[in-house]
């Protein structure tokens, strides 16, 4: 690292810090902070994923964690150089607490912290085995008559759920539940992946035929194992398939595909779960001490109620059990519903020459591909960023080390940009009828997601479709009801449909709870997923975290994990240690658990 004078300012601050948390004085700490300042923690001062917002609240959660956590030895990163952009520091660092080594990022503005990320890297004395401490594998010398590694892991498989129980146990074999499955098997954690599908990867092949990953490959690697340097950009879903497929084998994962969760209790006196599952016609009952919903975000079908859906004599499908344009041709084919779902299948049955109709009810926002990639994602996940030195694991941080309270600020000017460069497509496409909108507060695409899950679409090629007339568009307006063979609108317009999609979204993760374990659980633990920015679909109070996600929940032994492959690959590290450091007898007392405001 240079001697910068951006490192030796960064450095007199974190030494003062240091010193300051040493000494337990929480005044003298909060002295280095300015009057705008975020703490976020991922584990290592709270056992939580919180961000404690301004000067109160990090003295509140000092007080509560300081004594425990015992953090020291605050340095910056030998590995990396700090740097000043605009007045403002930014610097990597690493320290330790009393369990556990950490690393984060620190902000400093006017010499001054504004923003701090601190995540947990390790566990001491339980570090994964990589690099110089990897495994070796081939058993040399007088070894005659031990079991083979093949043996072994056949012995693994079959003794499993009948004379060993996994510690814990994943419900859903997409790619959160593979990659918290790979992070447990370097932590030896015994975890069991249970799908309901046959194979790893068939929550992908089982889509509509035209799905593709949207976002680039530089920002969807799993752990460990990065995509090659010739995978495409946009990976469609059979090859995602066969690579979570080949991932599961490689990563030695426990899966059991044909798998179905039935029924789940918890006993607190006994600290274990009852799950009862369904595996190739045979009930079998486990005994997880841990419980993880990695079902997906996308994965409980959201039907809507419409008059009229018992006479209508066409096809009702939602959009996650449409199987392509095939056996399409001649029909006309009504599509409720216009973000990412809608605009895959609508292009789909239009190439393939299927009279279909897109009814958008309310906005949505677009970001072309080729613009997201260039100014959103780019400076972070790309070959340009590789190229500069930020590594997909330094990518990940940059972007956690940002508060979602002040993450709309840091996109408005992102989304600006690409509203002007694109105006003339914006134009093309109002033009047609589409309803556009950047969200609330022109904060674009990632709010949404982080907010809502919905509400958006990456164009990569039906936005021309519409402006083509080749996707025929019926916005502005409600679906009133369903005739014998037609969609009628709220003002009056009668879509003719001899098919109709409902490609309108999917449920919370808390309706997976409900079905599985008890309504009672479902509503004590509250809504999965959200902000509470109290924008559309994402009501208040403002939590600051993604509600219930990759953290302890008020329910004991539950947990949630999902979202796209870029969480599921950074958020699997510090869920997988949260439960590693359970299943090792850590104490694990959690500061700021989330209290529930919205029951589903």
């Amino acid at each position: 690292m240079l001697d910068t004078t951006a490192a030796a300012q960064a450095n007199s601050v974190l030494n003062r810090l240091d010193e300051a948390l040493t000494q337990g004085d929480i005044e003298a700490a909060l002295e280095l902070f300015a009057g705008e300042c975020y703490w976020r923690d991922m584990l290592t001062f709270t056992w939580n994923i919180t961000t404690a917002e301004g000067k109160r609240d990090i003295r509140d959660m000092l007080s509560n964690c300081l004594d425990r956590a015992k953090p020291h030895n605050w340095a910056l990163d030998e590995r990396e150089t700090a740097t000043e952009t605009d007045g403002i520091i930014e610097a990597w660092i690493v320290f330790e607490t009393a369990v556990a080594r950490g690393s984060g990022v620190v902000r400093i503005k006017d010499g001054l912290i504004w923003t701090l990320l601190t995540t947990m890297d390790e566990l001491k004395g339980y570090e994964e085995p990589l690099g110089e401490s990897r495994p070796l594998g081939a058993k040399h010398g007088d070894d005659q008559g031990k079991p083979t590694w093949k043996e072994e892991r056949e012995h693994e498989l079959a003794s499993l759920g009948v004379d060993t129980q996994p510690y814990v146990l994943i419900i859903g074999g997409g790619q959160g539940g593979i990659a918290l499955g790979a992070r447990l098997r370097q932590l030896g954690v015994p975890a069991l992946i249970i799908e309901k599908n046959e194979r790893a990867g068939d929550s992908w092949r089982k889509r509509y035929k035209s799905l593709c990953l949207h976002d680039p490959v530089w920002y969807d690697h799993l752990p460990y194992i990065k995509f090659p340097r010739n995978w495409p950009v946009f990976a469609p879903k059979d090859k995602i398939g066969d690579w979570l497929e080949m991932y599961s084998r490689v990563m030695e994962l426990n899966f059991w595909g044909s798998t179905e969760a039935r029924k789940a209790s918890y006993d607190k006196a006994s600290g274990a779960w009852t799950v009862v599952v369904e595996r190739d016609g045979e009930e079998i009952t486990l005994k997880p001490r841990q419980l993880v919903l990695a079902t997906g975000m996308s994965a409980k079908p959201n039907v809507p109620n419409i008059e009229g859906q018992e006479v209508f004599e066409g096809v009702q499908q939602h959009s996650s059990e449409h199987p392509g344009p095939d056996g399409m041709q001649g029909k006309k084919v009504a599509v409720i519903g216009s973000n990412n779902s809608s605009h895959d299948i609508c292009a789909a049955l239009a190439e393939a020459g299927v009279d279909v109709t897109m009814i958008q009810r309310s906005s949505t926002h677009i970001s072309r591909s080729e613009s997201l990639m260039k100014y959103a994602l780019g400076p972070l996940y790309s070959e340009k960023a590789l190229a500069n030195g930020i590594t997909t694991e330094k990518a990940d941080m940059l972007f956690a080390s940002i508060p979602y309270a002040i993450l709309a600020d840091f996109q408005k000017p992102i989304f600006d940009e690409i509203r002007k460069v694109d105006a003339d497509f914006y134009d093309k496409l109002e033009n047609a009828g589409f309803m556009l909108d950047f969200g609330p507060d022109d904060s674009g695409l990632f709010m949404k997601y982080l907010r809502r899950a919905s509400g958006y679409y990456i164009d990569v090629g039906a936005s021309q479709l519409i402006i083509d007339g080749k996707i025929k568009l019926e916005s502005g307006s409600e679906v009133a009801r369903l005739t014998r063979n037609s969609v009628q609108l709220e003002d009056g317009r009668e879509i003719p449909a001899d098919v109709v999609i409902y490609a309108t979204g999917y449920g919370s993760m808390n309706g997976w709870a409900a079905d599985l374990i008890s309504q009672e659980v479902a509503d004590k633990v509250g809504k999965v997923w959200g902000l509470g920015s109290d924008t559309p679909k994402d009501p208040g109070p403002w939590e600051g975290e993604q509600r219930n996600m990759w953290k302890p929940t008020q329910q004991e032994a539950l947990w949630f994990h999902g979202g796209n492959l870029a969480q599921s690959r950074f958020y699997s590290h510090f869920l997988a240690l949260q439960l590693k450091a359970r299943m090792e007898g850590f104490a694990t007392p959690v500061y700021g658990q989330q209290e529930v405001h919205h029951t589903h």
